[in-house]
């Protein structure tokens, strides 16, 4: 069995904009927050959880819905969080184009997942320092990027970096 999501990649360019933008409250805050490594950043589509080694179905189920949808430019802008414990970058551009290619790509119609597109940066058990962040990052504005691709990705728990996960590409499928 294997931990399966289907997500979108940033580009580099938004990547490096927003390690820039988060350096100085990465450096004001060294404690209370684990930040996510930003070679892992992504915008979640689907969490699948434990699928079967064997992903054809799911692969080819991502395709039909990768197929429905067009290349999506996208930027990261603004913030929030959940449960005050975990924050997040928002979502800007072709967010109605996104939300639906999200929910193309749910595959258990009875139990559907959160619908909030995001890209989580950081976790934290302070749940007081998140109100202050996502108030000074919610002028945030990225760079637009184009979109042109779903992932569908493998989480291996406390197999990446600082004991976080790893994350592998396990199928690249283009959209449109």
């Amino acid at each position: 069995m294997k931990r399966l999501f289907s997500a979108l990649l940033i580009s580099d360019d938004a990547r490096e904009h927003l390690v820039h933008a988060l350096r100085p409250i990465r450096e004001e805050h060294p404690q209370g927050l684990r930040w996510t490594d930003p070679d892992n950043w992504h915008i979640t589509l689907c969490f699948y959880g434990s699928q079967p080694n064997d992903h054809t179905d799911l692969a080819a189920h991502l395709a039909q819905a990768a197929g429905a949808s067009g290349p999506l430019n996208l930027s990261l802008r603004g913030a929030g969080s959940f449960g005050h414990r975990t924050l997040w970058m928002g979502v800007g551009g072709r967010v109605r184009e996104l939300k639906s290619l999200m929910a193309d790509t749910i595959i258990d119609l009875d139990n559907p997942p959160p619908q909030k597109p995001h890209l989580t940066i950081a976790r934290t058990q302070e749940r007081w320092l998140v109100a202050d962040l996502v108030h000074a990052l919610l002028v945030y504005e990225g760079p637009e990027f184009l979109c042109d691709e779903l992932v569908l990705m493998e989480s291996v728990p406390g197999e990446g970096r600082s004991g976080g996960p790893r994350y592998d590409v396990l199928e690249r499928i283009r959209l449109g």
